[in-house]
């Protein structure tokens, strides 16, 4: 039998064209959704696009649920007992964090800041469907059922303190730090988890803290960012507004866009402060940055088990080792550092609190933790006068003790 290899080599490219422009057109059509029209776009130094969308434009009111959704511009309430004077010390900066976009340009009143999505953010992911998605497969750590080979093989581990109970909010001022990543399919963050449900398929999960994560960035800056789901990251939920979901309120807080300045080891410590809390009126779950910046809302109406409340609380960090060589991995956890060295070298919460049924700020009781690998990433606890509750944790990864 005769090969014609001309004809053959025309199919092979045929074929290829095909690919490309068949996902070129998915590309383009993701691109289309995520890259809302806007009023004004600003440069931001770290070479990301702002776009500053119409608050009514937003990727939220894409969701079936969210159609005729009216939009709520404030909260019918704050949780009691909020002091944020108390919360200094003079041994910190306290000065606010700014967010490297906002050295370029402000966005208007009545729009809202989005990082615009690139062509190549999505073809880092796994699959275009996938971009903006964690994976299913143990992002919570499972303190309370741990199957260490099972969470071991997912390749994510945690250093946390949680508490467990009924909440209805959660609030943390966190350091900030740039820790290393060993390579781009590896991520490094800390957060605030607030959890209802079980840890099988019906998971609710809110998250919101920094991160740093070269796959879904394209770089190594260390970035705010939100994360929701209501099924355990198996078909709803995603980072920031790549998807539809959180509401966006605030004109001045893009999510994923780049924190600055940095904590530095033996250094200036530079934090921020998160409070994620529960309207008991609307149902909504609240969000708010810093001292008095209201960033927007979760509706009840993406959640099951939140509808009523969280039964976890989490704050501590959380790394992917992928183990490529057959070792584990030396991304950093937080500063990289051990938490037994304290402040200045140590990444920390402090101020640690929970939203009771009565919408106050308390004190958790019964605080536990929870790593996987102490001699990889560790976390301690403890209480004094100005910082409240608070966490150390983190850790360099490989190390002598940790192969």
């Amino acid at each position: 039998m005769m090969v014609n290899f001309a004809v053959v080599l025309g199919l092979l490219v045929t074929a290829r064209l095909c690919y490309a422009t068949g996902n070129g057109f998915q590309v383009m059509k993701h691109l289309n959704r995520f890259n809302k029209p806007s009023m004004k776009s600003i440069k931001s130094p770290d070479g990301d696009i702002i776009d500053c969308v119409h608050i009514s434009n937003q990727a939220a009111f894409d969701h079936p649920s969210l159609k005729n959704h009216q939009i709520q511009m404030k909260p019918n309430f704050h949780p009691e007992g909020m002091n944020y004077e108390s919360m200094k010390t003079s041994s910190e900066k306290q000065e606010t964090i700014p967010q490297l976009w906002r050295l370029n340009g402000n966005c208007p009143k009545g729009t809202i800041p989005i990082r615009r999505t690139k062509k190549e953010d999505i073809l880092r992911a796994s699959s275009i469907n996938k971009y903006g998605k964690k994976t299913s497969q143990s992002t919570v750590a499972h303190p309370t059922s741990v199957d260490l080979d099972l969470i071991n093989q997912s390749g994510h581990q945690h250093a946390i303190a949680y508490v467990e109970g009924e909440f209805y909010g959660a609030k943390a001022t966190m350091n900030v730090w740039d820790p290393q990543i060993q390579q781009s399919n590896e991520f490094s963050l800390s957060q605030i988890w607030l959890l209802g449900g079980s840890f099988a398929s019906d998971l609710n999960s809110i998250e919101v803290g920094w991160q740093v994560s070269p796959d879904l960035y394209g770089d190594n800056h260390t970035r705010f960012f939100t994360y929701w789901t209501s099924d355990a990251y198996q078909a709803t939920g995603c980072y920031n507004l790549l998807c539809s979901g959180f509401i966006q309120i605030n004109n001045e807080i893009a999510l994923g866009a780049s924190i600055s300045p940095i904590s530095k080891y033996h250094g200036s410590q530079y934090d921020i402060s998160i409070l994620v809390w529960k309207d008991p009126e609307q149902g909504n779950w609240w969000m708010q940055f810093g001292n008095g910046k209201v960033l927007g809302y979760w509706p009840a109406s993406l959640f099951s088990y939140l509808t009523d409340s969280a039964s976890m609380i989490q704050w501590g960090g959380e790394v992917v080792n992928s183990a490529s060589d057959g070792q584990h991995t030396t991304t950093q956890m937080g500063s990289g550092h051990f938490p037994e060295e304290g402040f200045g070298k140590s990444s920390y919460f402090r101020n640690v609190q929970i939203v009771d049924g009565s919408n106050s700020l308390r004190v958790p009781k019964d605080i536990q933790t929870f790593t996987e690998e102490p001699n990889c990433y560790d976390v301690q606890t403890g209480k004094n006068g100005a910082w409240g509750s608070y966490i150390f944790y983190g850790g360099p990864g490989r190390n002598q003790n940790c192969p």
